[in-house]
């Protein structure tokens, strides 16, 4: 598998448009389908904005303008994404919410923590270690575009389904949340382990 696949389906896994729709299901309530387009692009937009810039100076941004290791990024980020997956084991869609922010910052809302989040920001990174920039910004346009569609399409369903059946959107969000919750509890262990390997490894280098 070429680097380049690898790249954007690490990236759209990370975006997951279904955990997504659990995430924005007050979102999806309450806005219309031709709204949520709008807002849903903008987002996607501000999110190409990120990740490509990431991809472009790598980890020089953490190091040369924040004066911070990309490990302390790694672990910090791995800790939050920990938070989140437990939050939701226990708790369920409920606490979500408190990470959404208030309705009329939906844009941001929508692109933060999940859009531009330490899994998406992490993955940008390493693509533009392991492509040309060119490339790198294309796997992340393809795998973040991928999303947002997918993600459109998930709210218009919701709309036709709503109507018809509310214990059917219950299940959904019940299973997906679940599911999702371990998954991205496992990665959050995953991006601490790398940022502690990141971590010994600069040790090493400076000889302690």
């Amino acid at each position: 598998m070429s680097e380049f696949i690898k790249s954007s389906m690490l990236i759209f896994f990370l975006l997951n448009p279904f955990f997504m729709s659990v995430y924005l299901l007050g979102v999806f309530n309450e806005l219309d389908a031709k709204i949520f387009k709008w807002v849903l692009l903008r987002s996607t937009l501000i999110s190409l904005c990120v990740f490509i810039l990431f991809a472009w100076a790598g980890d020089q941004i953490f190091t040369e303008v924040l004066h911070a290791r990309f490990s302390s990024f790694l672990i910090f980020g791995g800790i939050v994404f920990l938070l989140i997956g437990i939050g939701f084991v226990f708790k369920g869609h409920d606490a979500l919410t408190s990470w959404r922010g208030d309705p009329e910052l939906v844009t941001g809302s929508i692109a933060m923590p999940f859009m531009i989040g330490p899994g998406t920001v992490m993955a940008s990174v390493m693509a533009g270690t392991r492509l040309d920039f060119p490339q790198a910004a294309a796997s992340i346009i393809v795998s973040v575009g991928a999303s947002s569609i997918c993600l459109y399409f998930l709210k218009i369903l919701y709309d036709h389904v709503r109507s018809k059946s509310e214990k059917l959107i219950q299940r959904y969000v019940v299973v997906t949340g679940r599911v999702m919750a371990l998954v991205i509890g496992t990665f959050s262990i995953e991006m601490i382990f790398q940022g502690i390997e990141l971590w010994l490894k600069g040790l090493e280098k400076t000889g302690f």
